[in-house]
């Protein structure tokens, strides 16, 4: 069945969710420190419950944290009735907004049907063109053949992937938990990029000295690396 993610900041809560869910067999994963979740790998979760007044980070800052690397269901699950609250959470990319108190039966139903919703395929995996990420097994590939990469370097070119048609600074991509202590092998770059690109860079970012830039056109992502000169050669702007 599923995996789930609760985020609540009562462990009470965690544990009816875990009990009512487990009942079809649905293993729920409790979680009650939202601000540990942006860090966890959301990939292995089929759908996220979550509450939204909860200390250290509410649940609609937490949900536009994490909905551009999440594309399951979202449910919140609140004692916020009012309507433009509801509102908000749909806006952040909430797929149900579920006011407390509720019953078990309805619990269930909701999401079996957010599941059954989700029996397309799933995206665990990046396309552009001939360039494939693979988020289960963390390894890029162009044209069908894998390049070699470090941990830091495949965590970048994600993240970049992830976010596509904007300049991440190096701030940026700090907090999206991507630290940056080492420079960028311009080999990496080398071994990803097949030919020059020929329009403006998606992404770019500056790396001690480095620049990493991902561009995505109808072709491909390029990916290159180059010490200055970045604007001269009409990528983007570094920020």
């Amino acid at each position: 069945m599923a995996r789930i993610l609760a985020v609540d900041d009562e462990r009470a809560i965690l544990d009816a969710l875990a009990r009512v869910l487990g009942r079809d067999g649905h293993e729920v994963v409790r979680a009650a420190d939202p601000t540990a979740v942006p860090g966890m790998d959301l990939s292995r979760f089929d759908l996220v419950l979550c509450d939204v007044m909860m200390p250290g980070l509410d649940g609609f800052e937490l949900v536009r944290q994490i909905r551009p690397d999440f594309d399951g269901p979202i449910v919140f699950l609140t004692a916020r009735v009012a309507e433009e609250d509801a509102v908000a959470a749909y806006g952040l990319g909430a797929d149900d907004y579920v006011r407390k108190p509720f019953g078990a039966a309805e619990l269930r139903a909701k999401v079996a049907a957010h599941l059954r919703r989700e029996r397309r395929p799933r995206s665990h995996a990046l396309s552009f063109g001939e360039v494939r990420i693979d988020l289960g097994a963390r390894d890029l590939a162009v044209g069908g053949e894998t390049v070699p990469l470090t941990p830091t370097e495949y965590a970048i070119c994600e993240y970049l992937a992830r976010h596509p048609g904007q300049v991440m600074s190096r701030a940026q991509i700090r907090e999206g938990k991507i630290f940056l202590n080492a420079h960028v092998r311009r080999g990496a770059a080398q071994r990803v990029l097949k030919q020059p690109p020929n329009d403006t860079a998606a992404v770019v970012l500056a790396c001690k000295g480095n620049v990493l830039a991902i561009q995505q056109n109808a072709a491909l992502v390029h990916i290159k690396a180059a010490r200055d000169g970045v604007e001269k050669r009409g990528l983007a702007r570094a920020v």
